[in-house]
Parts: C-alpha cells; sequence; structure tokens
C-alpha cells in the first residue's frame, strides 16, 4: 500500500515537471530564417545560401524564406543551390518578390527546387534555356546540352508535385509566365504580397520534403530572423562584377606602369598590385574566354613593340583594338548583366592606351632631351665676348664669365656675339655667331 502510494506520488511529481516543458514548447513561437537573394546567380551566391541553411538548421528554424529577384547566372553554381535546398533539414520557401522582381533563367530552377514556390503580385518566373555565349555550337552538342538542363530540372519539379510540361516549356522553349499564369499551371503553391501574408497562408499546412516525408508547417507568430550577407560576401559579390573586375585590373596596370616610369614613389605599384590582384580574383569567379586571354597578351606585346621600334602608330592602333576587343569578349557570362559592357571594354581599352602611349612617349622625349645642367646644357647657346679673343678670352654667358677659344677667326672684339660649339675642360669652343659685330 505504501508503495503504491509512493508510486503514484512520483508519477505525478513526473508529470508536473515534464507537462509544463511540453506545454511551454508547443507554444513557443519558432523561428523563421530570412535571406535575400537579389543579384546574379554564382559561387557566392551558393555560399550565401548554404550558410543560410546551415545557420536555420543550428536554430532549428521552422522556415527559411528566400526572397529572391534575379536574372539568371551560371548552371553550375545553380546546381549547387539545387542541391543544397534538396537536402536542407529546414523547408525552404522561395518567394519571388517585391513587384517587379523576376525569377529569370538560374531563378527560375531554384523557384520549383524549393520545398513551396510563392511569387509576389507583378513578378514573372521562366526563360531558362541555357545560353552558351559567345560560340557557335553544333546541333548535336546544342541539343545536349538542352537536354540535360531539362532533365536536371525534371529531376525534381516531378517530386515537388507541379506541372514537369510547364517547366521545361521555359527550358526548352524559353517561356516565361506571370505570377498568375505560374499559379494556373502549377508551377507556384500561392501568390502573395508580403513575408506576413506569406507566413499566415502557410501556418498549419503540411509539405511533403524531397526525401518523402511530410512536415506540417508551425508559422503562426514566428519571428523572421534575417541572415543578411556577410561583408566578405558582399565584397566578393561585387569583385563577381565582370565590369568591376575588369576596370581593377586595367587600372592596376596602369599604376604599375607608372611605377616602371617613375621608379621610387611605391605607392602607384603598391595600390597597382592590390588592384590587379582583385581584379584577377573576381574574374577567377567567372567563366573566362581563353582566346579573349590571347587577345590580351597580343596587345600587350604590341604596345610594347611600339615604343620599341617606330611604326607611326599602327602597332599602337593594333594594340588598343586587341585590348577593346579581348576585354569585350573576356567574362563568357549567359546573361548580359555576367558580361562585360560594350561602354566598358572601350572606355578601359581607349584609356589604358591613350594614358600608357601618353606615358612611354614623355619619357622617350624626357631620354632624348639635351642636358640642361652643367656645362654641356651651354652648347648651342650665345654668349657675349668681354675680352678680346685673339683667339682666346673671355666670355659671358648665363651670367658667368668663362674661358673661351675662338675657332675660325682670328680676333673678336668685345660685345661680339658667339655661339658655343663644345666644351673642352673648362674653356668654351666658340664660333662668332649671324648677328656678330
Amino acid at each position: 500500500m505504501i508503495n503504491a502510494t509512493r508510486f503514484v506520488v512520483m508519477l505525478l511529481m513526473t508529470i508536473s515537471c515534464v507537462l509544463p516543458a511540453k506545454l511551454t514548447a508547443a507554444s513557443a513561437p519558432g523561428v523563421v530564417v530570412k535571406l535575400t537573394i537579389h543579384d546574379t546567380i554564382q559561387p557566392i551566391t551558393a555560399d550565401y545560401l548554404q550558410r543560410g541553411l546551415r545557420e536555420a538548421a543550428n536554430v532549428h528554424a521552422q522556415a527559411v524564406i528566400v526572397s529572391m529577384g534575379t536574372p539568371g547566372g551560371l548552371l553550375e553554381s545553380t546546381r549547387v543551390m539545387v542541391e543544397a535546398i534538396e537536402n536542407s533539414p529546414v523547408p525552404v520557401i522561395i518567394f519571388i518578390s517585391p513587384t517587379g522582381s523576376r525569377a529569370g533563367s538560374a531563378g527560375f530552377f531554384l523557384l520549383e527546387a524549393a520545398d513551396i514556390a510563392a511569387m509576389a503580385p507583378g513578378t514573372n518566373a521562366g526563360a531558362a534555356h541555357p545560353i552558351v555565349e559567345g560560340r557557335q555550337l553544333d546541333p548535336v552538342l546544342k541539343e545536349k546540352i538542352e537536354n540535360d538542363a531539362a532533365a536536371f530540372l525534371r529531376s525534381y519539379t516531378s517530386r515537388r508535385g507541379r506541372n514537369v510540361e510547364a517547366a521545361e516549356d521555359a527550358v526548352r522553349n524559353s517561356k516565361s509566365y506571370s505570377d498568375e499564369e505560374a499559379l494556373k499551371l502549377k508551377l507556384i503553391d500561392l501568390v502573395t504580397t508580403d513575408d506576413a501574408s506569406l507566413m499566415t497562408a502557410l501556418d498549419g499546412r503540411e509539405i511533403h520534403r524531397f526525401d518523402g516525408s511530410t512536415q506540417t508547417l508551425h508559422l503562426k507568430d514566428a519571428a523572421i530572423l534575417t541572415t543578411a550577407p556577410s561583408m566578405r560576401e558582399r565584397l566578393l559579390s561585387k569583385l563577381a562584377d565582370p565590369n568591376l573586375a575588369v576596370l581593377l585590373l586595367v587600372l592596376g596596370a596602369l599604376l604599375i606602369y607608372l611605377e616602371f616610369n617613375v621608379p621610387g614613389t611605391v605607392v602607384p605599384g603598391s595600390i597597382g598590385t592590390l588592384f590587379v590582384v582583385l581584379g584577377l580574383f573576381g574574374l577567377n569567379l567567372l567563366p573566362v574566354r581563353h582566346t579573349a586571354i590571347v587577345l590580351l597578351i597580343a596587345a600587350v606585346v604590341l604596345m610594347l613593340l611600339e615604343s620599341k621600334f617606330t611604326s607611326h602608330g599602327v602597332l599602337a592602333v593594333a594594340g588598343i583594338a586587341s585590348l577593346v576587343v579581348g576585354l569585350a569578349t573576356l567574362v563568357d557570362g549567359p546573361i548580359p548583366e555576367m558580361r562585360v559592357h560594350t561602354s566598358t571594354a572601350l572606355g578601359a581599352g581607349l584609356g589604358f592606351g591613350t594614358i600608357s602611349f601618353g606615358l612611354a612617349w614623355i619619357a622617350l622625349r624626357a631620354r632624348r632631351s639635351k642636358v640642361l645642367t652643367g656645362p654641356q646644357a651651354m652648347i648651342g647657346g650665345t654668349a657675349i665676348v668681354r675680352t678680346l679673343l685673339a683667339p682666346t678670352g673671355q666670355v659671358e654667358i648665363r651670367g658667368e664669365l668663362w674661358q673661351a677659344s675662338l675657332r675660325g677667326q682670328a680676333t673678336l672684339a668685345p660685345g661680339s656675339a658667339v655661339s658655343v660649339q663644345a666644351v673642352e675642360g673648362l674653356v668654351l669652343i666658340v664660333e662668332p655667331a649671324q648677328d656678330s659685330i
């Protein structure tokens, strides 16, 4: 009897300790991690998404909302991001927002990969045909690339329960859909205005994860924890802009060239080296065309030859043309936002060519100019005879008296003008000037 009573007391104590904890956990608001991707899809974007998904898993978030607006980007980075979404322990909600945003090209692949795909009114998605810029592809290779991209999209669109045919049409025929069209074709799950309405609409919804499991979203009163890009990610994302990378590369090369022309200044060379390294690092994140690198090397060689040989500007023009074409075709981006603009290539190429040849001309002129100091600087100058030259005497030049020796005439009276022809030691060799008396 005593043992039974003790058991009941212990059971009640256990329930009284555990039940409040369970009620608190059940009633406590959850956390939703928010990421913002309004940029091109490239390696830094992929790193940012992976880091955000890891942080969401660490805080046991209810979901991850990715506010996205992108013109597209690199297919390899897209594959990395899709894999991260599929393997995420936290449900991922891709939300094309705010109004006016789009999920073009690579962004459409990411939208279809999400556990929940949502769009704001006035947004669009699609036009996901793979592009290989700057080269002519034979029909077989083009078909292979297209089939590979379509198969990649089908591999997860069908498991998400979305319209495979409409999704594949965006790849093969570059179809683009408005928010209403995407919802009608079952490419997305809902259309909503903002994060608050999105969470309200999804609260209590049961979703099917990529691994086949089911999960119910509890988003009511959930706190939104924004994960912003780190300083490193923001810097690298800026460097991944091909126009900025090219400008840094050209400006750095100019500063290094200035250091060689004015040795000992140190500062231009140091800053120029830093700019070149940053430019090369940015280009390393992008698909670079090797033929363009050959053109850039040819441009440097032609410029060096112009400084050594007289070509009346032919080598200079050829070098600048090679530089402009090389810069314009340097980055083989799949979308215009990931290529070097023509205006940037023209400005950087013409500016680099003009400034470099200007510096070379100044340096060449300085080397060929006569000495401006010492006795040799007086050669060719005019002096005034102060004592009778018969044939030696004194002359005045630059306010100084010098011993002089007359050449070609027996004597010359004081006050006459003579021209300095040479300097032998401390004696000036002179001849009568044209206006001598």
